[in-house]
């Protein structure tokens, strides 16, 4: 018991105390914003871009393709495009990831979520998630996981992960979805019981990201079924998802 006590002292409140106002490090990338008027459309930038998120004409950052790598932002000596630390850019319409010129934090938000009255009363307090990884790299994976720990602890809020999809309210799904992994993804979604919501987190989920050309994929899942959350990121940050999350189900 006294080392437990002491461990307490030393270590103080592990957790953020409250996540809807925290803050990522400027270290970690959030909703970009766009300058054209500081642009001088030499599309040096547009060339640079790995997944062809940026566009010059007109001038566009698609956050369901984009994976924040920052070389667009390093490459504009004029400054253009800026990415802010703002982590609240989860969103019920892919249309919503698509940013404009001078997108400004409130009107992404007033964009972002029509929040449906449904969701709200089956899941506002409650909402058990299963996982399916289609073929990513590990790094969703891994800030999904640090969801869950003391820092984050999203299970304040009445949202887990769940072992078996049939324990589970919704489906999150990181990776850009192979061949090998399709059956399974289906295995998951046809156990899970009704009413059910599908997630995709991360950048290769919802676009297929780096991978998006690559024989080796199987995205016909998204064809016959309805996606109710968009989380973008490469990788997803907690507070990210947690907000996104926290959002849809109306909290």
């Amino acid at each position: 018991m006294l080392n437990t006590l002491k461990l307490k002292y030393y270590n103080k409140d592990q957790f953020i105390k409250n996540l809807k106002t925290a803050e990522m490090d400027k270290m970690h990338k959030g909703l970009p914003k766009l300058d054209s008027e500081k642009c001088d459309r030499c599309g040096k930038c547009e060339k640079i871009c790995p997944t062809n998120a940026l566009q010059m004409n007109p001038f566009q950052i698609d956050m369901s393709k984009c994976i924040f790598c920052g070389d667009c932002e390093r490459l504009c000596k004029y400054e253009g495009i800026n990415f802010t630390t703002f982590n609240k850019i989860s969103t019920d319409s892919k249309e919503a990831l698509l940013i404009h010129d001078e997108m400004t934090q409130k009107a992404f938000i007033e964009s972002a979520f029509k929040i449906r009255k449904e969701i709200k009363t089956i899941f506002g307090k409650s909402l058990k998630l299963r996982e399916v990884s289609t073929g990513g790299c590990g790094g969703c994976e891994l800030e999904l996981n640090a969801c869950s720990n003391a820092n984050f602890d999203m299970g304040r809020y009445g949202i887990e992960f769940v072992a078996s999809p049939r324990h589970a309210d919704g489906l999150v799904i990181t990776g850009p979805m192979t061949k090998n992994m399709a059956e399974a993804l289906v295995d998951a979604y046809m156990c899970m019981p009704e009413p059910k919501v599908v997630i995709l987190a991360g950048t290769c989920a919802i676009s297929g990201g780096l991978f998006k050309n690559s024989n080796a994929l199987d995205r016909s899942f998204l064809e016959e079924h309805k996606v109710d959350l968009y989380i973008p990121g490469c990788p997803i940050h907690p507070l990210t998802f947690i907000n996104g999350i926290l959002s849809f189900i109306g909290r």
